[in-house]
């Protein structure tokens, strides 16, 4: 078991290069499986995410190069198998982009249920929705998700999606990009990493306007070719240090990264008494007073994100006075409270609602990431703690956060890694 050992109270002061955005990257892979010839996909993290999606197109017979420690080159030109491998299929929740890309590829997809984290339940049926009005059967069996075109190929229509969804809204884009026709998608989520798919996808020869507004219309074309594409910086990974600093106190300079992506986190840390300002392609987050309390509901882009939540919960956990934190996107993200309290925070959770009474201080605990942000969380709980902290299970942290200790140590935080024989509790991983 692998766990990282904290010492708190140490205010970061530096800078941090952000690597590209997870949640862009695990549906341009899949998308290369739409592209006739070689895809460049340059700024790729280093997640474990990232390695179980290129794992599967080399399953599936695809060609993976890497070209450098951030670029990949990608040719699916010769996949002729639509069947995704249960045993890494089940590693990571943005196996579903499969399904959307197989069936624009081939008009078929055998996928098994998506994995990664499991806060409450996260259908699909969103996703089913669009397959189904876009001429395929789907049903489930033999542990697989069957998805069938009619008539070999999609065929374009119109999808309104009943609540916001990013998947739906990039699972849909995927299957219609080579659909005989033109889908409308309305309704549509407009977060970055949906405009950065449109936009890779638009690079290698397809027709998508509208991506980042409600309607988005996909004109179907008959081929895609190769091409390069550089993935945009993660807005996450860049809120997450903005509320490390927010949380322990210092001054870091946040390199690579498009404020505008950030306007949601900084409004809020802007409330809470945190310096936050804005450069062409970076932000300079400081923080030496006391943090003053404020309400925090997540929503969809451009709202604040719900995969930022428990880390401005971190931070509201030592801010002055009774904030309320509300989860509007999923239910059951509040797993990590218990943890919280380990550390001597005070929070009251009834429902999708937080209500957090800040504490003077937090003190070392050990602790254990029950999911991906939940996991970030406890590391910027623990650097802004006073005295040590151990979070076990990081192998959830490092689904999205690529070299997270380095890029901590590098701006003075007391983190290190410690390989032990077991573990204390047992995990439950989604």
């Amino acid at each position: 078991m692998t766990k990282y050992v904290i010492q708190g109270g140490k205010p970061l002061y530096g800078e941090i290069n952000i690597s590209g955005a997870k949640n862009a990257a695990v549906a341009i892979i899949p998308a290369a499986l739409l592209v006739d010839g070689v895809c460049r996909i340059e700024n790729i993290p280093q997640i474990s995410d990232v390695t179980s999606i290129l794992n599967i197109l080399q399953d599936l017979g695809a060609d993976v190069r890497t070209v450098n420690r951030t670029t990949v080159d990608v040719d699916c030109s010769h996949i002729r198998n639509a069947k995704v491998p249960e045993e890494l299929a089940r590693k990571i929740r943005a196996s579903y982009y499969l399904i959307g890309a197989l069936l624009g590829r081939f008009g078929s997809a055998e996928v098994p249920p998506p994995g990664g984290c499991d806060f409450g339940g996260r259908p699909i049926d969103q996703h089913i929705k669009g397959f189904v009005a876009m001429g395929a059967d789907v049903d489930v069996h033999g542990g697989y998700i069957h998805a069938k075109a009619k008539t070999g190929r999609m065929i374009g229509t119109q999808v309104y999606l009943d609540m916001v969804s990013v998947g739906a809204t990039m699972n849909i884009i995927l299957a219609a990009t080579l659909a005989d026709g033109m889908t409308v998608i309305e309704n549509a989520a407009k977060e970055p990493h949906i405009v950065d798919l449109a936009n890779f996808l638009n690079s290698m020869g397809a027709d998508i306007m509208g991506a980042g507004t409600d309607v988005i219309k996909v004109r179907g074309v008959e081929r895609l070719t190769g091409g390069s594409y550089s993935i945009i910086p993660d807005q996450i990974e860049a809120g997450t240090y903005m509320t490390a600093v927010a949380a322990a106190g210092g001054e870091v300079l946040i390199r690579n990264v498009i404020p505008k992506h950030l306007e949601c986190i900084t409004a809020k840390l802007l409330e809470m008494g945190v310096e936050v300002e804005e450069r062409d392609d970076a932000v300079l987050v400081r923080r030496h007073g006391p943090l003053s309390r404020t309400n925090v509901k997540t929503l969809p882009y451009p709202g604040f994100p719900t995969d930022m939540q428990p880390q401005i919960a971190a931070v509201l956990c030592l801010a002055q006075g009774t904030s309320v934190l509300t989860e509007g996107v999923w239910d059951n993200r509040y797993r990590y409270v218990d943890e919280f309290r380990r550390m001597g925070a005070q929070i009251q959770v009834d429902g999708k609602v937080a209500v957090i009474e800040g504490a003077s201080h937090l003190s070392g605990a050990k602790l254990q990431a029950c999911d991906l942000r939940a996991g970030a969380a406890m590391v910027i709980a623990a650097l802004a703690g006073q005295g040590t902290s151990e979070v076990s299970c990081v192998h959830h942290i490092e689904r999205g956060y690529e070299d997270i200790v380095r890029k901590l140590s590098n701006v003075g935080a007391d983190i290190r890694v410690v390989v032990a024989p077991g573990e204390d509790r047992q995990a439950k991983i989604g």
